[in-house]
């Protein structure tokens, strides 16, 4: 079986495609950024008011990649290269992820499948500056991260 996005090469050009998107749903700002500490990748936008932060991983998708192409010594380079490869390949293939969730979750606000805030309410900022799912997380409303329960 094959990952998904594993072949992915379109990361810059897939980060020009959600701005377009955004823009044309009616985003006042929008922007992204790279967390190198933390292997995420940050997208930020307005809409009427409301500021969305959505993170994802670089390194939860390369975890994947290297389960899906385990390194054994029959490989040329190292163990290291292996491991910079599937982050090399994360960075990349995470900007496609972003951009397809983006993309249907605009497509479902459009369709009056979901509301604005049916669709990102776990990524909309609060004026703590958290979003509404790290505040959820917080505060005991939903287990932590891994399933466990706080």
């Amino acid at each position: 079986m094959t990952l998904p996005y594993e072949n992915a090469t379109s990361g810059d050009a897939a980060l020009g495609e959600i701005r377009k998107v955004l823009t044309k749903f009616g985003c006042a700002r929008f922007g992204t950024m790279t967390d190198t500490e933390a292997g995420e990748l940050i997208v930020q936008f307005s809409y009427r008011g409301m500021d969305v932060t959505a993170r994802a991983s670089y390194r939860g998708y390369a975890a994947a990649w290297l389960k899906e192409h385990p390194y054994t010594t029959r490989m040329r380079g190292t163990r290291v290269d292996h491991e910079r490869k599937a982050m090399k390949q994360a960075e990349i293939s995470v900007c496609s992820v972003l951009r397809d969730w983006i993309k249907g979750q605009v497509v479902a606000i459009e369709t009056g499948v979901l509301t604005f805030e049916g669709a990102f309410l776990g990524q909309i900022l609060l004026p703590t500056g958290s979003t509404v799912l790290e505040q959820a997380r917080k505060v005991g409303l939903l287990p932590a991260p891994g399933g466990n329960t706080p």
